[in-house]
């Protein structure tokens, strides 16, 4: 697969993608796109970067062998790609650091962004403190109330933290919200969009300041084994994680991919956020791709136990990367995902996000039908400090 052709001009990935927007943000996100293209190649952009993703993010994060969940499962060998090492816990910071300096480039003087979990907006607000950037972060009231620590981490940075009311009050509604304060200052102020979907350039930004993940990845995997991996799996909710680390694998056809979606309480339910599952193919948030709609093209309500997973889109380039059998979904339940979070925990001493947990759930269901001479690579996109108290109070509801 040619990776580097892709979106085209127009922001399209085959069927998925664009720029399917109202005429307000037409002229900002060109704009956006045009500087992007410069900054791109710019070997001094570039190197600014690498050396804050080096000596202030803490890359290259580890390539760690998870002896004890292998042992344990009885099949293929897990390694754990360990973003949860990053400064301010996930690797949401990759994509913060290179937004917030192309908007430094751009002139602007303010950011903002959308957060489900939080560690997108923590992300954010930790790098706006960095150049001193006023920063506000849009979130659902909903998800306020479950990752108040995030909220406080925000406060602490200097970001003001705006609660959304509207709709289901979680990440979809902090999109919309984020959105509309852009069109109505898009000259001083830039949208630092977390995930690998929306409008044209996004996606493709988002997933170029992400792809560092599978780059490391796979040479560390090399200087490990010798060889490429089997397996990559990696949670999905937008999918920056996901295509960040599948994107430098996607022209090895021997590695296959899989993007854990989130079946919250069971597909049956309906009280699920796995788009692949029973979704159509629709807009929204500017974006062509498949979302979770009735009839109408009304967006459905969506449910996870983990707030970063419960959005009703998924990336226009995942889209295209099942279409073309490139990529697999699959999707964890609520019940499972805690299970991982749990076994996680006692076997490595490693406590994930409830979204990184989704992978570890998939690796923990198809590792033992694989042979002990097979490789998967699990992402593990979050640190789980966020969900300790989640967690806890779900524990204690089912004693």
């Amino acid at each position: 697969m040619n990776t580097e052709s892709l979106p085209d001009i127009h922001g399209n990935f085959g069927l998925y993608g664009g720029m399917h927007v109202p005429e307000p943000l037409v002229t900002p996100l060109t704009e956006l796109a045009e500087q992007y293209a410069i900054v791109r190649k710019d070997p001094t952009f570039q190197a600014e970067l690498d050396d804050l993703l080096a000596n202030y993010a803490g890359r290259p994060t580890p390539l760690y062998f998870a002896e004890r969940l292998t042992q344990s499962l009885g099949g293929a060998k897990i390694y754990l790609k360990r973003e949860d090492l990053l400064h301010a816990g996930a690797h949401k910071i990759n994509n913060a650091l290179g937004q917030v300096l192309l908007a430094r480039r751009m002139g602007k003087t303010r950011v903002i962004a959308e957060t489900g979990a939080g560690q997108h907006g923590v992300a954010t607000a930790t790098v706006a403190a960095r150049f001193g950037l006023e920063c506000i972060i849009y979130m659902g009231a909903v998800d306020m109330k479950r990752q108040a620590l995030n909220v406080a981490r925000m406060r602490f940075l200097g970001a003001t933290v705006v609660a959304v009311h509207a709709g289901q009050a979680t990440l979809k509604d902090a999109v919309d919200e984020a959105i509309m304060a852009f069109v109505g200052d898009h000259k001083n102020t830039h949208y630092v969009l977390g995930s690998a979907l929306g409008p044209h350039p996004y996606p493709m930004i988002v997933r170029d300041f992400q792809r560092v993940i599978g780059v490391e990845a796979r040479r560390q995997i090399l200087e490990r084994e010798g060889r490429l991996p089997d397996l990559l799996v990696a949670c999905i909710g937008g999918g920056s994680n996901a295509i960040g680390l599948f994107h430098a694998f996607l022209g090895d056809t021997t590695v296959r991919t899989c993007g854990v979606e989130g079946g919250g309480e069971g597909i049956k339910t309906g009280k699920h956020a796995a788009r692949f599952q029973t979704g159509r193919l629709g807009v929204l948030h500017g974006t062509k791709t498949f979302i979770l709609s009735d009839e109408e093209g009304n967006i459905l309500p969506t449910h996870s136990i983990s707030a970063g997973m419960d959005y009703a889109g998924i990336g226009p380039e995942h889209a295209y990367l099942r279409d073309t059998g490139r990529g697999t979904f699959d999707y964890a339940t609520d019940d499972e995902a805690l299970n991982a979070f749990l076994t996680l925990s006692k076997l490595e001493g490693i406590i994930p996000a409830l979204e990184s947990s989704h992978a570890v759930a998939h690796a923990i269901k198809v590792a033992p039908k694989m042979r002990k001479d097979e490789i998967v690579i699990v992402n593990l996109s979050g640190r789980g400090d966020k969900d300790v108290s989640q967690v806890a109070d779900r524990i204690l509801q089912n004693c």
